[in-house]
């Protein structure tokens, strides 16, 4: 019998999280058993954290319930013939350092995947970040060579993987991140321009300094004032992307405008929210462009990696301060 470490939500968050709102405790796993409807014991090697998990955790978790959360994990017992002991998978079982499964939500990582990359890329560039990026960008902006492209929130898991496939369709690409350090991560990996948002005297200046013509299309991971300064910059036909809105995850009482509808109306903008499972069915198709230009260097991947199961909280509030620069990850 295994006893596998969990994480559990021991109290909602209220405004901003604490390591207090978060217990560890240990669970018991049955034996596998033949004829039984568990197959497969797996172990967390990778597990992520990611700024859904604010919003969602009140959303759709209980007091107590074993926190959200997606790992790669490695098969270590199996009783089903698609899943050799050895194989890994991504798996959204939540804050667990193993657990028990009958196969039917693992999705394998393919036994081709290059030995230079580390599998934690499946849970970042080449996994839910990195598509969200590639759908959002295709079918919600439909971006064409020659537009500019605005980016918030964009050193983050999700934000550098849309600039860089802005850049690889022919755009020009702004980027705004929360200190020098990102920004200039950001030039790194070919933005033309990027802004440190917290320390413009402007934000209005900066955005219309870095591309005085307007943007064809704005990918917002942040909402609140950003999102509202940034719409009145779009140009005309202008469309936006809403992925996220973290600055208003933590907030007790629901923000007020400015609203948006006039520059809507005006500029004749479309404005389409969208979550990345819309197109599971297209899943395949994405993970294969991502990691060809990966590997072709086109697509460049930096990790924010936290040791220690123990530690998932930690990564988990520093990830919503922002302090990481790429995909925060936790390695068991």
């Amino acid at each position: 019998m295994v006893t596998a470490k969990v994480w559990v939500l021991k109290k909602h968050f209220e405004s901003f999280p604490k390591t207090s709102d978060f217990d560890l405790k240990k669970i018991e796993l049955p034996n596998l058993k033949d004829g039984g409807k568990w197959k497969l014991l797996l172990e967390s090697v990778f597990l992520s954290v990611d700024p859904y998990m604010r919003p969602y955790s009140r959303r759709d978790m209980k007091e107590g319930d074993i926190m959200i959360g997606t790992q790669v994990a490695r098969v270590v017992e199996s009783k089903n013939p698609a899943f050799t002991v050895g194989t890994f998978v991504v798996a959204g079982s939540g804050w667990r350092t193993h657990f028990i499964s009958d196969g039917k939500d693992l999705q394998l990582i393919p036994s081709s995947w290059p030995e230079s990359l580390p599998r934690s890329l499946a849970l970042g560039t080449v996994g839910m970040p990195g598509l969200t990026a590639y759908f959002g960008l295709l079918e919600v902006c439909k971006i064409k060579p020659g537009e500019t492209v605005l980016v918030n929130a964009a050193a983050g898991a999700v934000g550098s993987v849309v600039g860089q496939l802005a850049k690889i369709g022919g755009c020009k690409v702004v980027g705004s991140a929360g200190s020098d350090e990102k920004v200039a991560y950001l030039k790194k990996i070919g933005f033309d321009e990027a802004f440190n948002y917290k320390t413009v005297t402007s934000l209005d200046e900066a955005l219309h300094k870095a591309s005085p013509d307007g943007y064809d299309c704005f990918f917002d991971n942040v909402g609140g004032e950003f999102a509202s300064i940034a719409i009145n910059q779009m140009k005309k036909y202008g469309r936006i992307a809403v992925c996220g809105a973290i600055s208003q995850y933590h907030d007790s009482m629901p923000q007020k405008g400015p609203y948006v509808q006039v520059p809507i109306v005006l500029k004749e903008l479309q404005m389409e929210g969208f979550l990345v499972t819309r197109w599971n069915n297209r899943r395949e198709e994405g993970l294969k462009a991502l990691l060809k230009w990966v590997m072709e260097g086109k697509l460049k991947c930096h990790e924010q990696v936290t040791e220690g199961f123990e530690n998932m909280p930690a990564a988990f509030i520093g990830m919503l301060k922002g302090e990481n620069l790429g995909k925060a990850i936790v390695k068991v």
